[in-house]
């Protein structure tokens, strides 16, 4: 037998002799420091493992086998000896030596390496594939079962032979721990954070009669940047009781220790007095409520503009079913949408919009496919002449109806967009400017002498009333909070809305509404944290820096300053009184299109160091308590049959996961990380 071809030495890189003799070139593949190639007969050659001495074919003749398979030998640990070496060292066969140490290394040249993949020095974990095992469940909405259907199981053996298949109740354990983890990083995020905390809550209904009611966090971090983070999804039995609400808050403010923290509740749905009544009454007990619980609770604005949608839809409903037809016979048919676009094409429409048709449970699409029918009545009014299997042409009356139904839905569209941001949360005084822009086109409206317009109007313009009723004040004080806007909004817009003579009236409501709340927190006492230190109080020293020989830092003997206490309570307050008279009494700044209002609040927050602590409570008060994908539903949300069967810990595991996972995860500690759940 000939001496073995080592891998540093030359080898042909053709058997074939014929074509290129003397062309020769080092081998690059990895694989070769751990295979000799050895001649066992004519023509023929063999890869050995240096290892474990098994061979492998390489060439016959002029045929050479390639490399793979001394990949597969090598990379999944089919060579015993290579596994046993793997274990003790932790390190894959394709890992690159330590550059000091190592017999040989101060006389040997470093060796050029050649592309390989980076997984491959990345030592097998059975822990870390079952986290992200449990992570891609949460983060995808896959069902829990996966994990032992037939076709994820082959996949998985195929992709790595050495994993250990687990059963369902071991990845609900999993996806249940990594929820743990990922909620005890919240809790210490919301407790660093100074202002306080806003819910809103969405019921969602099932088929089996059962609510679940969704608690969502909305916060200003110390950073001032505006926050949302779902906290709880509980189970209500009898989601129809006047306690359903009531029970799902306690559960919430209970396990996220946010009794004294709460600052307003927004809902999904309009609740009772009686309802009220049970949250006002259980809230109070450990909670303060500022100006008389009358940001307690408020109503959501989605649904307010939805309503107001199915209004205008109701009204044209013969017209829009039209158009809806029109536009299926032209989607639903290569050749119609073709005779289509050549007849746009000869018009000459300018119009850039495409059909398409309207999901109804969304009511933005319908808006949407009715502005794109309406640029295009031209052409479905001339394409029954080239296509005479269209006979149901909108008439004239149809498109100018039309044109009036967009105009109401493009008010409520505009307002609605500024919820869909995915990137920015919307501060509280965005939604003044909207529900201000629609207060005074409905009422422009209802005057109109078209009497379809004036009724149309009409039980729209009293479902803006009752919710600016219901939220007005909440709408007013934030936008005083905008140093672009302050008071001045105010005393602008009420004219408008409420007309001349009433206007004083409300606006002193709002006047002495700010300033009492002002007081409030003027009376509230100065949180001695170091949250509070951070926040802009260096002469605030902490507790344990009151200690004996501090060389004479330390404060005197409390003997007779009682009434020095209560001397600087009122001397502090007439000057906190002027911090928001004199943030009133400055000119408002100029309306750039780039200003960020957190952010001109976290720089003056050492000018108005009370007056900042309102702002960051009141502009965190959610004006909207549907997620995103929700914000132009038309109907309800159901928990669909799956989730539904799931325990309600693990639903409530899945749900908030997967939404605090978007934002970035904890990293795990691989040691502890999987708790062990029985289930």
């Amino acid at each position: 037998m000939e001496t073995p071809i080592e891998n540093n030495e030359l080898a042909l890189t053709e058997v074939n002799p014929e074509t290129q003799p003397n062309k020769r070139r080092k081998k690059k593949s990895i694989v070769w420091e751990h295979f000799t190639i050895e001649t066992v007969g004519a023509g023929c050659r063999r890869a050995c493992c240096k290892q474990c001495k098994q061979s492998f074919a390489y060439s016959t003749g002029s045929k050479v086998a390639g490399t793979s398979h001394l990949k597969r030998h090598i990379a999944k640990g089919t060579c015993t000896l290579i596994l046993r070496n793997q274990e003790k060292n932790q390190l894959s066969p394709y890992s690159a030596p330590s550059k000091m140490g190592g017999a040989g290394s101060a006389s040997e040249p470093p060796k050029r390496r050649y592309r390989t993949s980076s997984l491959m020095s990345v030592p097998f974990d059975q822990d870390r594939c079952r986290h992200e095992i449990a992570r891609m469940i949460i983060m995808h909405d896959y069902p829990l079962h996966m994990v032992e259907h037939p076709g994820f199981v082959a996949f998985v053996q195929n992709l790595q032979p050495r994993f250990d298949m687990v059963s369902f109740n071991t990845v609900q354990g999993d996806c249940v721990a990594t929820y743990l983890r990922e909620k005890q990083s919240l809790l210490k995020f919301i407790e660093g954070s100074p202002g306080r905390i806003c819910l809103t809550l969405d019921l969602w209904t099932s088929r089996q009669s059962v609510g679940y009611v969704f608690l969502t966090g909305h916060f200003i971090d110390m950073d001032w940047k505006l926050h949302r983070r779902i906290l709880n999804v509980v189970m209500e039995p009898c989601p129809d009781s006047e306690t359903a609400f009531s029970h799902a808050v306690a559960v919430c403010l209970s396990d996220w220790s946010l009794e004294n923290k709460l600052f307003s509740i927004t809902l999904n749905q309009p609740l009772g007095e009686i309802g009220i009544e049970y949250l006002r009454a259980q809230l109070s007990i450990k909670n303060p409520l500022l100006l008389n619980g009358q940001f307690l609770v408020g109503n959501c604005v989605a649904r307010t503009l939805s309503s107001m949608a199915l209004d205008v839809f109701g009204a044209g409903r013969e017209t829009i079913k039209k158009i809806r037809d029109s536009v299926k016979y032209v989607k639903t048919s290569e050749s119609h949408e073709e005779k289509f676009l050549e007849l746009k094409q000869q018009l000459q429409v300018p119009s850039t919009k495409s059909l398409f048709l309207d999901d109804q449970n969304q009511w933005n699409t319908t808006y949407e496919m009715l502005v794109a029918a309406s640029e295009l009545k031209e052409v479905f009014s001339c394409l029954d002449t080239s296509d005479p299997d269209y006979k149901e042409a909108p008439s004239f009356d149809d498109w100018k109806l039309v044109e009036t139904l967009c105009t109401f839905l493009k008010l409520f569209y505009d307002a609605a967009s500024w919820l869909t941001s995915t990137t920015t949360i919307p501060t509280t005084n965005t939604f003044y400017h909207e529900m201000w822009k629609i207060q005074t086109e409905l009422a422009r409206a209802a005057t109109s002498e078209d009497p379809f317009i004036s009724n149309l109007s009409k039980p729209m313009q009293e479902k803006v009333d009752k919710y600016w009723k219901d939220c007005g004040l909440v709408l007013a004080i934030a936008v005083a909070m905008d140093p672009r806007f302050k008071m001045k909004l105010v005393e602008f817009s009420f004219p408008k809305i409420y007309g001349d003579e009433a206007a004083s009236a409300y606006i002193r409501v709002v006047d002495e509404g700010l300033h009492e709340l002002f007081l409030e927190y003027v009376a509230l006492p100065l949180p001695l944290t170091p949250t509070y230190v951070d926040e802009g109080n260096p002469g605030i020293m902490k507790a344990e820096d009151h200690s004996e020989g501090g060389g004479g830092g330390g404060l005197p003997s409390s003997y007779g300053l009682s009434d020095f206490d209560m001397y600087i309570m009122e001397t502090s307050t007439q000057q906190m009184k002027s911090e928001l008279d004199q943030y009133l009494e400055e000119s408002v700044l100029p309306r750039v299109q780039e200003f960020e209002l957190l952010g001109w609040w976290k720089l003056n927050k050492l000018k108005y160091p009370t007056l900042s602590k309102m702002a960051r409570d009141i502009l965190s008060i959610p004006v909207s308590s549907v997620a995103v994908e929700s914000i132009f539903d038309t109907v309800g949300k159901e928990m669909d049959e799956y989730r539904s069967s799931l325990r309600p810990e693990t639903l409530e595991a899945l749900i908030c996961a997967k939404d605090w996972l978007q934002y970035g995860s904890s990293p795990p500690e691989m040691s502890n990380a999987l708790v062990k759940m029985e289930f």
